[in-house]
């Protein structure tokens, strides 16, 4: 519904992923609007458009402006999602416009859960009109700084749309869309899949691969229970890894469940993965380490915490973890302090 009455208003030409184009009988029509096309997962395809939207945009009126929606998928237009760096690559101005449907009954939006777009069609032509406020704002000129960094750009006109249209922002993308499609294949129920990406992407590095194959050992974990609930229990967990329940286990499950909820959604699952797995580089990911192994809260860690815990989750022998004990304890006080 955005797109056509975009193209209605600003009669401009469309940038849409390769799939619109070959939508049955409304494929004719795309073409007619001579669209920049992008498939959506190829690389190579991304730095064409970005190309092909520059060249359209410095070529000095000869071509309309370029229609794009850069949070890249449906949503239910409670909030404003990542936006996609495309748009923002070629370093040109934008003109932000911001569209609304203040009716009393909402029958144009669409997302991946819930009514399809076929029946939302049919709702929306039951109605005997459908009111659409379209807001233009100022172009969007962007300075030195958000010409070398489209992140900042994309955000920073986010925002200026955001507050056109009194909404928060949320740190979901397209990629969120796909895990949750992801999530569906496995009979698993699709909101495991929601884990704005686009933020866990920026603070761990994880790339969308990762975190398909992720959510696959996240399957494996929670078995045949998914009936029971969406996230993994400590039940789950002392199973799959065949431990029997003890202080340490628990220890290191509550290093996953960040909210202490008693569960570790595919989120948690995601994040405690990066601080298990990764290279300890950062002091927060070392006092995470440090509070795990001093139980009592002593303010220090003692060579019995520290085979307790190892022996039981690691099944390392008391010899091996002395050696370890001994190469850390610099001081030579029998304690290791953080």
């Amino acid at each position: 519904m955005d797109a056509e009455e975009a193209n209605k208003l600003l009669e401009a030409n469309p940038n849409l992923g390769e799939d619109f184009s070959k939508r049955g009988e409304a494929a004719e029509l795309i073409e007619f609007s001579q669209p920049v096309l992008v498939k959506r997962d190829d690389p190579n395809s991304r730095a064409h458009t970005v190309q092909e939207i520059r060249r359209r945009a410095t070529s000095g009126g000869q071509w309309p402006q370029i229609i794009i929606f850069p949070e890249g998928t449906c949503t239910n237009r409670s909030c404003l999602i990542s936006f996609k760096q495309g748009a923002f690559l070629p370093a040109v101005p934008v003109q932000p416009v911001c569209i609304r449907y203040p009716n009393r009954i909402d029958t144009v939006t669409w997302t991946w859960e819930g009514p399809g777009a076929l029946t939302q069609l049919w709702l929306t032509l039951c109605q005997f009109y459908t009111k659409v406020d379209v807001l233009y704002l100022p172009p969007y000129h962007p300075s030195e700084e958000e010409k070398k960094d489209p992140k900042l750009y994309a955000n920073n006109v986010r925002a200026a749309m955001a507050e056109c249209l009194n909404c928060p922002v949320t740190d979901h993308t397209y990629d969120d869309c796909r895990l949750m499609a992801s999530a569906e294949k496995m009979k698993m129920p699709a909101r495991v899949g929601l884990v704005e990406f686009e933020k866990l992407h920026s603070k761990i590095g994880v790339k969308y691969d990762q975190m398909a194959e992720l959510l696959n050992n996240f399957m494996e974990i929670k078995g045949a229970k998914w009936r029971e609930g969406a996230e993994i229990t400590y039940d789950d967990f002392s199973e799959y890894l065949l431990l029997p329940k003890s202080e340490a286990l628990r220890q290191v499950f509550d290093l996953y469940d960040r909210d202490g909820s008693g569960t570790i959604d595919f989120r948690e699952y995601v994040i405690g993965l990066s601080l298990v797995s990764n290279p300890v580089n950062n002091e927060e990911t070392i006092k995470v380490a440090f509070e795990l192994f001093d139980k009592d809260k002593k303010g220090h860690i003692s060579l019995t915490d520290l085979q307790l815990i190892l022996s039981q989750a690691f099944e390392m022998s008391p010899e091996a973890v002395e050696r370890m004990f001994r190469e850390v304890d610099t001081a030579c006080d029998g304690t290791i302090s953080y």
